[in-house]
């Protein structure tokens, strides 16, 4: 017979992230997050088993995530670029000051170390390769780029300024995030657009 889930798990994983942006995964607790959602800690350890298996749950469902979101931004936006900008932005968007940033930058320490958790963060960074690269490939085909743009080398370009944007974001605290990002967006692909061209990641 299956659990009830009165709370469903995805419901309890967005709720890890908003205490993981308050207070950063170390100082993440069971209890913290069931009180987010009303449950008592014994449930998230039916469930998750301990702190470290909710914070891999919350980088698979995020890994998941990842792969979903290139499909929903395309077809939000008219043009590949305004689509490419919103898959640059959305997932930053729950970092809306320095300190949320730094706890997430945090998270992000431990993928880099941990086996287990840096498979998650390499997937969610080969998706987003992927799909920048058919975004700029799309672009390029519909006269969005110039022709020749070498695309390999942008969409790195682009994954580049993505992590560095955010960095000196929180470093001089100039505007938002999100703003940085389409700045820096703008940038990269400046030299790449034609003259005269209005399809503009900043606006779309």
């Amino acid at each position: 017979m299956g659990r009830p889930r009165g709370v469903e798990d995805a419901v309890i994983l967005r709720a890890a992230a908003d205490v993981i942006g308050r207070a950063g995964p170390t100082k993440l607790t069971l209890a913290a997050v069931a009180r987010e959602v009303g449950l008592v800690p014994g449930t998230l350890v039916q469930r998750f088993g301990s702190k470290r298996g909710l914070l891999l749950a919350l980088a698979e469902r995020s890994a998941k995530d990842a792969a979903a979101l290139p499909g929903r931004v395309r077809e939000e936006h008219a043009s590949a670029l305004g689509a490419l900008a919103a898959l640059i932005v959305e997932p930053m968007a729950s970092m809306a000051t320095p300190e949320t940033y730094a706890n997430h930058l945090a998270f992000l320490c431990i993928d880099l170390t941990d086996p287990e958790f840096r498979r998650h963060a390499l997937a969610i960074h080969q998706a987003q390769g992927r799909a920048v690269e058919e975004l700029l490939r799309e672009a390029l085909l519909t006269g969005a780029l110039r022709a020749g743009t070498d695309i390999a080398a942008l969409t790195g370009s682009v994954q580049a300024i993505t992590s560095g944007a955010g960095l000196t974001w929180a470093l001089d605290r100039h505007g938002t995030l999100a703003q940085r990002l389409r700045q820096e967006l703008g940038n990269v692909l400046s030299p790449h657009v034609p003259s005269g061209h209005d399809d503009d990641p900043e606006e779309s």
